[in-house]
């Protein structure tokens, strides 16, 4: 581990959020105006994740108003303070670009439905008659 890698590696949070690309992300980030701060969530689209370690970031997409805003959020910052995974999307891209160009429904992505628990078994329709 080189000098670099040490320094950064006291700057990296603790729990860093696990956001992959695709994912509909609720990000809470602190906005300080003047004397006041407050939070702002900022929700939409991870296109992108770039960098690794301290410097790594995420770019965000939402649609505002009938305009595209994308916003680069460090995930180690302080100011970010916590990042919600909405959805999870089925995408076969590292980097979604192309949803720059797209526009209403042609724009969604396929939901990933979360994986279903091995351990709950399905009951089997003859067992089910023989309980009524």
């Amino acid at each position: 581990m080189n000098l670099i890698d040490q320094i950064e590696a006291g700057e990296l949070k603790k729990e860093a959020p696990a956001v992959r690309i695709g994912d509909t992300v609720r990000a809470h980030i602190r906005i300080v105006e003047g004397e006041k701060e407050r939070i702002q969530v900022f929700e939409g689209v991870v296109i992108r994740l770039h960098g690794g370690g301290a410097r790594e970031t995420m770019t965000v997409r939402k649609i505002s108003f009938g305009v595209g805003v994308e916003r680069i959020l460090p995930l180690h910052s302080p100011r970010l303070e916590k990042v919600e995974v909405v959805k999870r999307a089925k995408v076969r891209r590292a980097k979604l670009y192309y949803l720059r160009d797209l526009r209403g429904k042609a724009a969604r992505l396929k939901e990933l439905k979360p994986k279903r628990d091995a351990t709950k078994k399905k009951k089997s329709g003859k067992t089910a008659k023989k309980e009524a």
